[in-house]
């Protein structure tokens, strides 16, 4: 029986892209691309010079429009898509608010466009490729660091990092999610009692961010300095709109969110933000479905009310506290990195510099960020479900 539903697991795994270790993070991705594209990765590589010596528009300018054919696999793609990501987000940038490329040159938009088609996903840098995809070994005994990154320094590198390292510390609770939906009642209460426990070290992981510094992925939708959006040549006569890169963008909370059966629908909140937190558009395909699968399941919330058991009406209500606990805190930083020090992305010499004090109250996404994000948390406290009395249950019963 164990080892049926070990099998089970892993084709789970299998089939939502995901690691038992690692969670939604790309397992091992890879750091080069066949010579054919070395250009590409020339330019991803020294990235942070090109754009603080103004010349990374000038080297886009000579590249030859190379055809993504020749990458293979799902990891070529993902490299490619983040390496062409970063690129096109420097490109647009490169002289920050005041001056915002209008049109993207078809060697960089014709491949993006076609890379993105065959991943799933848009064609612009994604919370998928800058934290999911953007890792590597830096030494054998385990220490990460990022393949790519921004000017900026540590703190941008750290905003990254420490987005990785959350991912890392939700996987333990997004691997027994979709065996709760199956399980018994005991298998359920553990079940839960594990998410929990991610949920609180999510948090206590994401204290890890304590440098004033919030990376604006800035997008070409709702946005003042790119009102029509941005041409991809070679792709479309007319300009496109995409929501930049946010941690709405990630499958793990909304993953305990179909879980724990919360739905997000309060409709004052009208954005590109909450737009993208309900249709999972900027997530890889795989991921999307496992939110889909666990939506579509019958309602745990249901199944615990209709049960006595107030051990595992227990088990639900400290799952839940440790989401709100770890959205108050989402909050709370944002409100002290982002919204008060409005102009601090500038300063920190990042390749968006100005873009963030333009957006910092509206977010990456184009929406009111704190009403977003405390729309989401008070969603959340309503799912607490109140434990009935053990004697009125059994009168019930």
């Amino acid at each position: 029986m164990e080892t049926n539903s070990r099998e089970t697991l892993k084709a789970d795994f299998d089939a939502f892209d995901i690691s038992e270790e690692l969670g939604f993070l790309l397992e091992e991705p890879l750091t080069s691309l066949p010579d054919y594209y070395r250009v590409w990765l020339d330019l991803a590589n020294n990235l942070t010079h090109l754009i603080e010596s103004h010349t990374l528009r000038d080297l886009v300018h000579k590249m030859p429009v190379l055809s993504p054919d020749f990458l293979i696999d799902h990891r070529e793609l993902r490299l490619a898509h983040l390496v062409l990501g970063f690129i096109s987000m420097g490109y647009v940038w490169q002289e920050g608010q005041h001056a915002p490329a209008q049109i993207l040159p078809k060697a960089l938009a014709l491949p993006y466009w076609l890379v993105s088609r065959r991943l799933g996903l848009p064609p612009i840098l994604t919370y998928a490729d800058s934290v999911l995809a953007n890792w590597k070994l830096k030494d054998p005994t385990g220490n990460m660091d990022l393949i790519v990154s921004f000017p900026g320094g540590e703190s941008c590198r750290g905003f990254f990092m420490v987005s990785l390292l959350v991912e890392m510390a939700a996987s333990s609770g997004i691997t027994v999610m979709h065996a709760i939906k199956t399980s018994d009642l005991s298998g359920i209460q553990k079940g839960l009692v594990k998410v929990t426990q991610s949920l609180k070290k999510m948090k206590e992981t994401f204290k890890l961010m304590h440098s004033k510094f919030e990376l604006n992925l800035a997008q070409w939708r709702d946005n003042p300095m790119l009102p029509r959006g941005l041409l991809y040549e070679g792709v479309s006569n007319e300009p496109i709109l995409l929501s930049g890169g946010s941690a709405a963008q990630s499958s793990t909370i909304q993953c305990f969110d179909a879980l724990l059966c919360i739905q997000h629908e309060d409709e004052t909140v009208d954005c590109s933000d909450r737009k993208c937190f309900q249709k999972q558009e900027y997530m890889p395909p795989a991921h999307r479905q496992l939110i889909e699968t666990l939506s579509v399941c019958p309602s745990l919330r249901d199944f615990i009310l209709s049960h006595s058991s107030s051990d595992l009406c227990q088990a639900y209500k400290s799952c839940v506290s440790a989401l709100v606990d770890l959205r108050n805190y989402h909050l709370n930083t944002v409100a002290k990195y982002v919204v008060v020090p409005g102009n601090h992305a500038r300063a920190m010499g990042c390749p968006l510099r100005g873009v963030g004090t333009a957006l910092n109250e509206t977010g990456t996404g184009g929406s009111s960020l704190m009403v977003f994000l405390k729309s989401v948390r008070n969603t959340t406290q309503k799912a607490l479900i109140l434990e009935r009395p053990s004697a009125s249950k059994e009168t019930e019963m």
